[in-house]
């Protein structure tokens, strides 16, 4: 699994987590924090550019920035 943390509003982590998982095998969502709004991605290996493509498209729409691994 390939990992990436993203750091949004608290308000649109369902939203997100919501679109990424309805890709059913693509990648899963974990709520990192709650209260800094930290999720990590995690990225079946063959879908990394789908999981990209879909993630620049929610940037278009949502503040989210990727951020390094938090621990």
């Amino acid at each position: 699994m390939i990992k990436k943390w993203l750091k949004l509003k608290t308000k649109d982590i369902v939203l997100v987590q919501f679109i990424i998982e309805g890709y059913e095998g693509l990648a899963t969502v974990t709520t990192i924090d709650n209260r800094t709004a930290i999720i990590q991605v995690a990225i079946m290996p063959d879908f990394v550019l789908d999981v990209m493509f879909i993630l620049e498209s929610l940037k278009k729409q949502l503040p989210i920035d990727e951020i390094n691994c938090p621990f």
